[in-house]
């Protein structure tokens, strides 16, 4: 069933009122649908409303809400990631697999090794929030992942997490499995992991990780590439955490 975004500010009593112009023309256009039919609809608190369509006119959308329930679609814990972006289709299809995968936040790192300059990285975090905004509603999230701006290694606000993770294939020092079995989390801890660009971390950023008494984890004997990495880590760090 379509899943879509909607303001609190549109809904009255048991009616929605969709006047965006995405929205709208999606729902009319692309997918033509008509009067009788349902879609799910999901505000800012989370809510998800299940609703029938009653009218479609020329500039909007009525619907009745059939049912309504808070979305159980999130991750027992808050992950964000940062990253060094990748050239392309590499960085769309990471943050699109971040996504959908339950991450809430991605930080683009500019890195020693980084595929893109810094200006061309800022140029593109717009295109990246729009494909992380089109994943949430193809995987049903309640709500949307932040790509925030372009930044270094030593802007990362690390205190505000519990626990940080640097998947390093090769100056690593502990596998990912052992390191969630030494550091659990409680139910909604914070964790960051920091992933890499193809290149990997310079030797001036791995003195940084260690003076910050990082731990350097290991995804297994293979060197991936690095959206690999991200999405091969991130779905072994929610099997680890999740139990």
């Amino acid at each position: 069933m379509p899943h879509f975004f909607i303001n609190s500010g549109d809904i009255d009593r048991e009616r929605i009122t969709i006047k965006d112009k995405d929205n709208y023309n999606h729902i009319a256009k692309s997918l033509r649908a008509r009067v009788g039919e349902e879609i799910k609809l999901c505000c800012e608190d989370e809510t998800i409303y299940k609703c029938r369509i009653t009218s479609i006119t020329k500039s909007e959308i009525l619907a009745q809400i059939l049912t309504k329930e808070k979305s159980t679609r999130r991750l027992p814990f808050d992950l964000t990631i940062a990253q060094s972006p990748l050239r392309s289709d590499a960085q769309l299809t990471l943050v699109e697999k971040a996504t959908e995968l339950g991450v809430s936040k991605i930080y683009p790192v500019y890195t020693d090794n980084c595929a893109l300059s810094k200006d061309m990285a800022a140029a593109k975090t717009e295109k990246w929030q729009k494909t992380m905004f089109e994943a949430s509603k193809q995987c049903e999230r309640a709500n949307i992942p932040v790509c925030e701006r372009v930044t270094l290694l030593e802007e990362i606000p690390l205190d505000e997490f519990d626990k940080v993770i640097v998947f390093a294939e090769r100056n690593e020092n502990v596998t990912l499995k052992e390191f969630i079995d030494q550091n659990p989390i409680n139910e909604n801890g914070r964790v960051l992991i920091f992933i890499g660009p193809e290149g990997g971390f310079s030797d001036r950023e791995f003195d940084w990780f260690k003076s910050q008494n990082l731990p350097l984890v290991t995804l297994g004997r293979l060197i991936l590439k690095a959206e690999t990495a991200a999405i091969v880590g991130i779905g072994n760090l929610i099997y680890g955490y999740s139990k």
